[in-house]
């Protein structure tokens, strides 16, 4: 939702002294949270001196996607899968692509891994760009106090100049027209086959790419440029990136290549412990040892942690099971990057922000950034390279459709995709842990730091609340894609009203899977 439309943020009394009301003071509610993908809103609980009790950062909206692929083609995935969402269709459309390889237990020619890494790597520079110019950078562009109708893409426009402006806008169109131009549609794409890709790649494509990365390097160097301009060198924005209010230490986790460098396409995922210390390395096949998912009464998102530590609830520090991804946990989580520019940024990084692990949540903006770079490098070193042009594009599967597993790191960190079928290639059981819902803990965790350190003495004005904001918006959250639950665990609530809003009935599955109903 665009910020130039003011959320509701209702401060209402609670009637004190009722058995079922936890909380007698005040309530604040931002619905709904802005500037992300999907739905969300935060309740903020006050007790009676107005300081904060509880925060939670709620996703109200479920999306089914594990139940409904049931019983459908298992190679019609990359295209059903990228339908959870329009921001990251990319993403989920490789993960599954991948997982496709596996089932079908057939290995793409190194042409084809080349072909989809180049179109992954233009859509990772378009998304962290709409990211830092559209939804997170109005925050620092036009300071997170700035009335909300100012704060958006077109404050950010007033801000750096309609010329600047033009190359933002020019870049993520043409790096659009490449995704496109590979993989037939710019937002949902369909060239990504089990064993290859669907169409091989020419020489005028290749010299297509190779314009359009060139300017995608240049163009993410002036974006750093333009970050140390409005955001390193503002002393008070220095201190808001390393403040307490937005720092948890947790374990972090991202996709590494044999050098341990950061790698959005392939290789292993490490988890590193919060001092930085490798804590596992593991392959795919093996992420449901490491990963669990917790559930919550008030939520649609499940909560990833770390499977042999347990679930410890919502903690930080050494005794925390729970890990992040995006951008900041993945230069946490890796040795450096694997492009030459993209390095030197990753060593000023944490030589600026006092060493290896960061744990500032708004350091992830700066990482994205370093991101950006590097997959704009990463795209001109393929570019360049003979093999794509091969003939080789795919290797068609023979063998019998069993299970398997495909990750990509997306935007937003760690995606994975696990599907198993039976023999004749019909989907009988989906797993999605998309990146956001990776870092479900974390940000809930954010959002509640942020709010008891932001909100005093009952004080609410709009500018704190958007820096509540910011504490889910630095990790750039895809509520759409991490709105799943565990069948019959969930709460869900049906009520019928009159035209005048009156309650007549209201149907109840709480979190036991009890059904509850009460007639007015």
């Amino acid at each position: 939702m665009p910020d130039g439309t003011m959320p509701v943020q209702k401060i209402s009394r609670q009637s004190a002294g009722k058995a079922n009301d936890p909380y007698p003071g005040r309530r604040v509610t931002i619905d709904p949270v802005t500037r992300l993908e999907g739905h969300g809103k935060i309740e903020v609980f006050l007790d009676d001196a107005g300081e904060v009790d509880r925060a939670y950062f709620q996703v109200p909206e479920l999306r089914g996607f594990e139940k409904f692929v049931q019983g459908r083609p298992v190679e019609e995935m990359p295209q059903i899968t990228s339908r959870i969402c329009g921001v990251c269709p990319t993403a989920h459309h490789m993960a599954a692509t991948k997982a496709l390889d596996a089932v079908y237990h057939v290995t793409p020619p190194e042409t084809a891994k080349k072909i989809r890494e180049i179109v992954y790597s233009a859509f990772m520079v378009e998304d962290h760009s709409l990211h830092f110019y559209y939804l997170g950078g109005p925050d620092f562009v036009l300071g997170p106090d700035a009335p909300a109708a100012q704060r958006n893409i077109l404050g950010v426009i007033e801000a750096v100049g309609i010329e600047n402006a033009k190359k933002v806008i020019s870049m993520r169109r043409r790096l659009r027209n490449l995704i496109t131009l590979v993989g037939g549609k710019p937002v949902h794409p369909v060239f990504g086959l089990p064993g290859g890709v669907a169409k091989r790649f020419t020489v005028e494509m290749q010299s297509q790419f190779q314009a359009v990365a060139e300017d995608a390097v240049a163009f993410a160097t002036f974006t750093l440029d333009l970050f140390d301009d409005i955001v390193l060198n503002n002393r008070a924005y220095l201190d808001l990136i390393t403040g307490d209010d937005y720092s948890h230490r947790t374990f972090c986790m991202g996709m590494v290549d044999d050098a341990n460098r950061v790698n959005f396409y392939d290789g292993q995922i490490r988890v590193v412990t919060p001092e930085g210390k490798e804590w596992k390395k593991f392959k795919a096949n093996d992420y449901a040892s490491v990963i669990a998912e917790h559930v919550e009464p008030w939520s649609y998102a499940k909560f990833c942690y770390l499977k042999p530590l347990g679930w410890k609830g919502f903690t930080d520090g050494d005794d925390t099971s729970i890990y992040s991804v995006a951008p900041l946990a993945r230069l946490n989580a890796a040795d450096g990057m694997a492009t030459p520019l993209a390095q030197k940024e990753y060593e000023r990084f944490f030589a600026k922000l006092g060493g290896k692990p960061v744990h500032h949540t708004l350091a992830n903006h700066w990482a994205r950034l370093i991101e950006l770079l590097y997959a704009a490098e990463r795209m001109r070193e393929l570019a360049a390279d003979s093999q794509l042009l091969e003939p080789e594009y795919r290797t068609l599967p023979t063998a019998t459709p069993t299970e398997g597993v495909g990750v990509v790191e997306a935007p937003r960190g760690t995606l994975i995709h696990h599907y198993q079928t039976d023999e004749h290639g019909l989907v009988q059981r989906a797993n999605l842990i998309v990146a956001t819902q990776n870092n479900a803990a974390r940000i809930a965790m954010s959002v509640d730091k942020a709010a008891k350190g932001l909100i005093h003495r009952g004080e609410v004005p709009a500018g704190v609340l958007n820096k509540i904001e910011m504490a889910f918006r630095a990790y750039d959250p895809c509520n759409a894609c991490a709105t799943h639950a565990l069948p019959g665990s969930m709460p869900l609530v049906l009520t019928v009203r009159n035209r005048q809003g009156q309650l007549l009935a209201s149907l109840t599955r709480n979190s036991d899977g009890h059904i509850l109903k009460c007639i007015q």
